[in-house]
C-alpha cells in the first residue's frame, strides 16, 4: 500500500475517533467564542460547547445549510480577519449571489494535504504528469488539483478547460501520465482525439483520470477504461468543504474519507435523523479544521451511505460510495422520482448508444412529461427508418423498467447533442410551479 502519511492513514479507529472527538470540541468552543452566526445558532438551539462531551453528541448541533451561504453574502460567516485570507474562490449559485469561500494559509495547507494524500491513494507520484483538465481561476478544481499535485511531486500540467486538440497534442509531447478532469470532458477529449486519428490507449501515455464534479456512473468507468485504456478513479468535494479533497484509493471501494479532516454523517433528507452505516441518505459534513469559513453540520444535498466493511487497501478512514444523485437534483415525474444519474447508468449499458444525453422536462396540461434526447451510436446508425424505431422501441422499453416511468425518446444523430468542457448539464426543466 502506498500512503502519503501512513502513520495517520492508517490510524486505529478507537484513535481517530478520539482525535475527531478533540477536534470537533475545539471548533466548536471557537467558533462560539468567535462567530456571531454560529453562536446564534447554537445559542438558539440551547447548545453550548460545554454539551458536546462525546463525537456522537454532533448531533446536538444545528445544521447548516446552502442558504445560509447565499443569505450572508459575501463574507459574514468568516471567521477569519481580512489579513488572514490568502486567497477567494466562489462558486457559481444557480439562483441569486453565488457561494464565497475564503482561505488562510492553513486551510490551504489542510486541502493540499488531503489531495496529496488522494493521489497518492490512487497511485500518482513522482515521475507523473499529471494534466490538470479542470478550470483554474475562481473554480476550485484547478488550482487544488494543481497544489495537492505538485506537493506529491508530480510535474503538472495546467491546461485549464478547453482547447481540446492542443490539449491532446501536449498530452502527446509531454507525455501526460494522468488527467484530472470532469468525466464528460474526459469522454469529449477522447472522441475528439478519435476524429484526429489519435487513440488515446495506442498514441499516449495516458494511465489513470482523476475525475469528478458531476455525477458519474460505473458503467461510465469501465466504458473509459475499455475504450481509452484510463483508470478513472472518483474524486470528491464541493467549493463549500475547500473544493474536490477525497477519491478512491487504487482498489476502488468507496470514497476514503480522512477522518482528522473532515466528520462525515449520514442523515434522512426528510427528518434530519442519523442514519446507520449501509443506509443511503443525505451526506453531512463537518470540516474540522477551517478557519475562514467554518462548517459544520453542512448539509451539501448529495445521496451516498458509508461503507461499513474495511477497505483491503489498509486504510482505516471512513468510505462513502459513489455519489448516487443530490437531492435537489430529483426530479419528480408524476409522483416518480427520477435520478439524471439513474438515467446515465442505463443509457451506458445500450451498446445501439453512444452514451451522450438530454433531459427535457415540461408540464403538458396536468402532466408533466419527460423526453430523453439520446445519441445513436455511429455503428449502429442506419437510413432505414425500421432500425431507428427498434432502437427507440428498445430504449423506451429498458428505461421504463429501469425508471418505473414511461419515457419519450428522441434518437439524434451521432455528434449531433452538446458535449461540455465544464460540469455537464443535461437537464432542461421548463415546468413552472
Amino acid at each position: 500500500m502506498r500512503c502519503w502519511d501512513p502513520a495517520v492513514e492508517t490510524m486505529p479507529e478507537e484513535a481517530l475517533e478520539k482525535l475527531q472527538y478533540k477536534l470537533l470540541k475545539t471548533l466548536v468552543t471557537r467558533l462560539y467564542a468567535r462567530s456571531p452566526f454560529y453562536h446564534e445558532r447554537m445559542r438558539q438551539a440551547d447548545i453550548h460547547p460545554d454539551d458536546i462531551r462525546s463525537r456522537a453528541d454532533i448531533r446536538l448541533l444545528p445544521f447548516m445549510y446552502k442558504t445560509d451561504l447565499r443569505d450572508n453574502y459575501p463574507d459574514r460567516i468568516f471567521s477569519s480577519s481580512q489579513d488572514d485570507l490568502v486567497r477567494y474562490h466562489v462558486s457559481s449559485g444557480t439562483t441569486g449571489k453565488p457561494t464565497v469561500v475564503g482561505y488562510t494559509k492553513n486551510d490551504i495547507e489542510i486541502w493540499t494535504t488531503s489531495l496529496a494524500r488522494a493521489l497518492t491513494s490512487c497511485g500518482l507520484g513522482r515521475g507523473d504528469v499529471i494534466q490538470v483538465s479542470y478550470g483554474y481561476g475562481l473554480f476550485t478544481g484547478g488550482l487544488g488539483l494543481h497544489y495537492g499535485a505538485e506537493r506529491i511531486g508530480a510535474t503538472v500540467l495546467p491546461t485549464s478547460v478547453g482547447n481540446t486538440e492542443r490539449q491532446i497534442e501536449l498530452m502527446q509531447d509531454l507525455r501526460a501520465t494522468a488527467i484530472a478532469c470532469t468525466p464528460s470532458y474526459l469522454i469529449h477529449l477522447g472522441e475528439a482525439a478519435e476524429r484526429l486519428g489519435i487513440s488515446i490507449k495506442n498514441d499516449t501515455h495516458l494511465k489513470s483520470a482523476i475525475i469528478g464534479a458531476e455525477p458519474w456512473s460505473e458503467t461510465m468507468k469501465q466504458r473509459i477504461f475499455e475504450t481509452m485504456g484510463v483508470r478513472a478513479y472518483d474524486i470528491y468535494g464541493t467549493s463549500e468543504i475547500s473544493g474536490p479533497m477525497f477519491s478512491e484509493c487504487s482498489e476502488q471501494k468507496g470514497i476514503h474519507i480522512w477522518g482528522d479532516i473532515a466528520l462525515t454523517e449520514i442523515i434522512d433528507p426528510e427528518t434530519g435523523e442519523p442514519l446507520p452505516p449501509g443506509e443511503p441518505g443525505e451526506l453531512v459534513m463537518t470540516i474540522l479544521g477551517k478557519e475562514a469559513l467554518p462548517m459544520i453540520r453542512y448539509r451539501i444535498g448529495d445521496l451516498t451511505k458509508i461503507i461499513e466493511e474495511p477497505c483491503p487497501c489498509g486504510r482505516t478512514h471512513p468510505r462513502i460510495q459513489r455519489i448516487s444523485g443530490r437531492v435537489d437534483d430529483m426530479l419528480i415525474i408524476r409522483g416518480i422520482n427520477v435520478f439524471p444519474s439513474a438515467i446515465e447508468h442505463t443509457i451506458l449499458g445500450i451498446p445501439e448508444l453512444s452514451g451522450h444525453f438530454m433531459i427535457e422536462v415540461d408540464r403538458i396540461g396536468p402532466l408533466d412529461e419527460m423526453l430523453v434526447r439520446v445519441e445513436v451510436a455511429p455503428e449502429a446508425f442506419s437510413d432505414k427508418i425500421n432500425d431507428l424505431i427498434n432502437i427507440k422501441r428498445k430504449v423506451e422499453h429498458i428505461l421504463k423498467n429501469a425508471l418505473n416511468i414511461a419515457v419519450t425518446i428522441e434518437l439524434s444523430e451521432p455528434g449531433s447533442l452538446p458535449r461540455f468542457e465544464g460540469k455537464a448539464k443535461r437537464v432542461i426543466d421548463r415546468r413552472v410551479y
